[in-house]
């Protein structure tokens, strides 16, 4: 990088020199951008090879805010297509070895054509496999019944009904169980098998982002000999 900044000044002549040299620039903070930083990314991410190489400028070179870009950017775009209707799709199955348990699935986009691509497919099958792994109740937070919810909040206030705290100190203990209850219990919520690093609902936002439509996960059935 020095070299090239010193090639730079060669080039632009002594009086151009001396201007750029009243210019606060730190050549200690200009990273390369290699293919093989934007390869690294691309597996991470899964997101285009324009896309990462352009988060990889945005964050100097910094890896992991290239991540957090690209997922915002993942945000972005799931949220503008939240509202479009997702009518077609795929009901996925995953029967684990031993057949003594099973999972289905259904999984909708907007498009029989997004439904037939591989990657589409993928997430359906990766879907089943984490109900089968992970045993979730609801899909999501909103699907969790009222009445569950406060009982669950009455366990949690039993068993912190002696602890020598404020309320409001009590209040968020609680919600921090409730945040564990919703990442144990909704499928949403919960770590990805194939990668803790990140949660199912990230893994479809990313997919949203990649497919270009509306993915909404319907409903599911775990069934287990003998449950």
């Amino acid at each position: 990088m020095k070299a090239l900044l010193q090639a730079y000044l060669n080039r632009i002549g002594p009086k151009a020199q001396l201007h750029a040299t009243n210019i606060c620039y730190d050549e200690e903070l200009l990273v390369e951008i290699t293919a093989n930083m934007v390869k690294e990314l691309r597996q991470a991410t899964g997101a285009g090879v324009l896309d990462c190489r352009k988060a990889l400028d945005s964050a100097n070179g910094d890896f992991d805010r290239a991540v957090k870009i690209l997922r915002e950017k993942g945000l972005a775009a799931a949220a503008k297509k939240a509202h479009r209707e997702a009518n077609e799709g795929l009901i996925g199955n995953y029967v684990h070895v031993g057949s003594k348990v099973a999972a289905l699935v259904e999984v909708n986009c907007e498009s029989d054509f997004v439904a037939r691509t591989e990657e589409f497919q993928t997430l359906v099958k990766d879907l089943a496999m984490q109900i089968v792994a992970a045993r979730p109740s609801w899909v999501r937070i909103a699907d969790v019944p009222a009445d569950v919810l406060e009982k669950e909040r009455g366990i949690y206030r039993v068993q912190l009904a002696d602890a020598a705290k404020p309320a409001p100190i009590i209040e968020k203990i609680i919600d921090g169980k409730m945040t564990k209850f919703y990442e144990e219990s909704c499928l949403l919520e919960q770590p990805f098998i194939k990668d803790n690093g990140i949660k199912v609902k990230d893994l479809i936002i990313t997919t949203v982002a990649r497919l270009g439509e509306n993915i909404v996960v319907r409903r599911f059935a775990r069934l287990e000999v003998g449950g």
